[in-house]
């Protein structure tokens, strides 16, 4: 199976075309930013396309990061993924961030609660955390520091993503045994594209994941009667 996998759900424009099993991409790229996805993503696909026998043609399935991330990002990567997967007629998968920020956590040297924490502004995060048989110890979702402190126990902990080293120095405070292993402010697009060829299309959908409502709200008394 060939997968081409997107991520504009956080700080970077990524894409990467993998064949299932293997670990290092045919193609990949990534350009870091905050803003611009919707105008870097289309020439980059473009070049990856360029570099691999039959191009676009020769794909699957594609996979794309469903967030948690920035509302315009995640609408972008969405469809982008959807308009290629139509096109070629192959199933599209969404991959949560936080999921791929755990990935390379769970097949690590390090043992501990594997965390996966987002720096979500005004004193909040994106976190999940699972121990290391798997079992979930805090479902995907958005809190503050102090809340993930105490959910996630005494630890050990091992954290990856752009708030590892913010929950990190909370936790350490609190006596809590903490390994920041990544600080990047996005996931690696090979491992989201390890994990859409193992998703299921059926349960895996291409939809936003939020986690939390828009910061701009409209303002309800300045609304226009509709006539």
């Amino acid at each position: 199976m060939r997968v081409l996998a997107i991520d504009t759900a956080l700080g970077a424009c990524s894409a990467c075309i993998i064949q299932a099993g293997e670990t290092v991409p045919l193609a990949a790229d990534t350009i870091p930013m905050e803003r611009g996805h919707a105008e870097a993503l289309m020439p980059l696909l473009d070049r990856l396309s360029a570099q691999v026998d039959g191009g676009f043609e020769s794909l699957d399935r594609v996979a794309v990061t469903v967030g948690p991330g920035s509302y315009t990002g995640l609408r972008v990567g969405i469809s982008a993924a959807r308009g290629i997967g139509l096109a070629a007629g192959i199933p599209v998968v969404g991959v949560a961030t936080l999921s791929a920020f755990l990935a390379p956590l769970m097949v690590g040297d390090k043992r501990g609660l594997y965390t996966a924490a987002i720096d979500a502004k005004h004193g909040h995060l994106y976190i999940q955390a699972i121990a290391p048989g798997g079992r979930t110890i805090i479902p995907p979702g958005l809190m503050t520091y102090r809340d993930a402190i105490r959910l996630l126990g005494s630890g050990p902990i091992v954290v990856a993503g752009s708030a590892a080293v913010m929950l990190a120095a909370e936790a350490r405070m609190q006596g809590v045994d903490v390994h920041v292993s990544d600080v990047s402010t996005f996931p690696d697009i090979g491992w989201v594209a390890r994990l859409g060829a193992l998703a299921d299309p059926a349960q895996a959908l291409p939809k936003p994941l939020y986690l939390r409502d828009p910061d701009a709200k409209p303002q309800d008394g300045a609304r226009i009667a509709r006539q």
